[in-house]
């Protein structure tokens, strides 16, 4: 089974696997929570959304200093 986006590339843009994670997880959340308020059903789940805002470059992680 070939996985869309691939697995490395997705880490590749975050950095790690741990990241990847939880930043698909956050966004997630944060969409289905603003869908569940506005009281707007999803087309697509929204892990599907976060993977793909990821992939195409729309999310991104913000390093702290």
């Amino acid at each position: 089974m070939m996985l869309y986006p691939p697995m490395a590339e997705l880490v590749q843009k975050v950095g790690s696997r741990y990241l990847l994670v939880n930043l698909v997880a956050r966004r997630a959340r944060d969409i289905s929570q603003k869908a569940e308020d506005a009281g707007e059903p999803l087309e697509r789940k929204p892990i599907s959304i976060a993977v793909d805002e990821v992939y195409t470059g729309k999310l991104k992680i913000k390093e702290e200093q």
